[in-house]
């Protein structure tokens, strides 16, 4: 099924060399009859269009990377509207294609040779302010010296108390960042859950919790002598709020995969985020070997 495009919306990167994709993304435009625009996303003043809203908008295009494409999606997700990321660099996982293959991704937008990925988000919310939303994680850090004492509890019901770096809770898309980085499972793109990790916990047994779509999951901070600060995708978010309840937000942002784009558990070891044991290496590495000399190996 076709899908029609009137008018694209552009969030770029603040600094990365931009000017090959945009002179491809224009031209294309204005070879399909489509407008173009950009989304005005905070804290990034770089103009290269007319703003637009992103409910006049029937695809947003982030141009730059991974970081750019969750700004786009945050963006788009209020209207509903899917995102196509463009890497100006390495493919990464939220990126479907290169820079230089844009034109390409925009006709098979176009001639409906795509799918929509659903991604959900973790909904934080506090009794001092508004809801947020994350997509990768949201992270509870010390900030300074001493440690930040954290009780976590699921449904009211407390699974421990931690001292240490903090806390991190990812989505299936974030697990593979942060939550890694700490020890922490990845979860396959289909299990709709969230996964709780605490950061160098000081003592204690605390191995990472997933929890499952409709819990709730709880923290109650004590920030210590340094004090905390707490993160969303990465990004310092200012709150004085000591007990935060983290849910799972269903589908709450698009991102499209095109029909030739790899999976994301293969996007994960094209990177080298998950590596086969050098056991099995070396004998792929023989049997390489092997064949190409044609001799067989004892």
């Amino acid at each position: 099924m076709q899908s029609k495009i009137n008018r694209l919306g552009l969030v770029v990167h603040p600094r990365r060399s931009i000017d090959a994709p945009l002179r491809a993304i224009r031209d294309w435009a204005s070879q399909h009859g489509v407008d173009v625009g950009q989304i005005a996303i905070p804290g990034q003043p770089r103009r290269i269009a007319e703003t637009v809203e992103v409910s006049s908008c029937d695809l947003l295009l982030a141009v730059g990377g991974d970081g750019t494409t969750l700004a786009a999606l945050h963006a788009a997700a209020p209207a509903s509207r899917p995102v196509l990321g463009v890497a100006c660099g390495s493919i990464g996982l939220l990126t479907a294609v290169n820079a230089d293959s844009v034109s390409s991704g925009l006709d098979q937008v176009a001639a409906g040779n795509w799918t929509p990925r659903a991604l959900p988000g973790l909904e934080i919310a506090t009794a001092q302010s508004d809801a947020r939303v994350a997509i990768n994680d949201f992270a509870v850090i010390r900030s300074g010296i001493g440690q930040v004492i954290t009780a976590v509890t699921v449904d009211g019901e407390l699974y421990v108390r931690t001292a240490g770096d903090g806390v991190v809770i990812a989505t299936p898309l974030g697990s593979s960042a942060y939550t890694m980085a700490a020890g922490g499972p990845i979860l396959a793109p289909a299990a709709l859950s969230m996964v709780v990790t605490p950061l160098a916990p000081h003592g204690g047994v605390a191995p990472p919790l997933v929890v499952g779509p409709d819990s709730r999951v709880g923290l109650a901070v004590e920030p210590g002598y340094g004090g905390s600060r707490f993160e969303l995708d990465g990004q310092e978010v200012a709150t004085a709020a000591a007990d935060i309840t983290v849910s799972l937000r269903r589908d709450y942002a698009t991102l499209v995969t095109l029909a030739d784009e790899e999976p994301p558990l293969t996007a994960l070891r094209r990177r080298g985020l998950v590596v086969d044991g050098p056991r099995i290496l070396a004998r792929d590495s023989r049997a390489a070997s092997s064949g190409a000399s044609g001799q067989s190996t004892p």
